[in-house]
């Protein structure tokens, strides 16, 4: 069958439905707001307890989450998220959740990243992650 041409005005990846699209939001989510991206999105600003943000990709935030992140919405079990600071209240990829600590533990001292290994949610520093360990 023949693919649809699309309007010379759409670009690959430029669709707002496209999955496969990155946001980039320069501003804290505040409590009681509660954003939706399609793909994947860089928050440059905090997360604040009682803020949530949900995503169909990765979720990398350039400063503290406090409050709600999920990653995956749509299933991604591959989607990451990362974090400054990552003291979540929870987080949430593809259908797998896990909640912080009810001792007020602090963040590892430097950006981490959660992902799923083995069906659960883990949390590594970002360093670690990237080398593989």
């Amino acid at each position: 069958m023949k693919e649809a041409e699309k309007p010379d005005d759409e670009e690959e990846g430029e669709s707002e439905d496209d999955d496969s699209s990155v946001e980039i939001v320069k501003n804290t989510i505040r409590s009681g707001q509660r954003e939706y991206y399609p793909g994947s999105v860089v928050i440059i600003g905090d997360i604040n307890p009682g803020g949530e943000v949900e995503a169909g990709g990765d979720i990398i935030i350039f400063g503290k989450l406090r409050g709600i992140a999920h990653a995956g919405i749509n299933g991604n079990t591959q989607a990451t998220i990362t974090a400054i600071e990552l003291n979540p209240l929870q987080l949430r990829i593809a259908g797998i959740f896990a909640r912080s600590p009810d001792s007020g533990s602090e963040s590892g001292g430097g950006p981490e990243v959660a992902k799923i290994r083995d069906g659960d949610i883990v949390i590594e520093s970002l360093d670690k992650s990237r080398r593989g360990d």
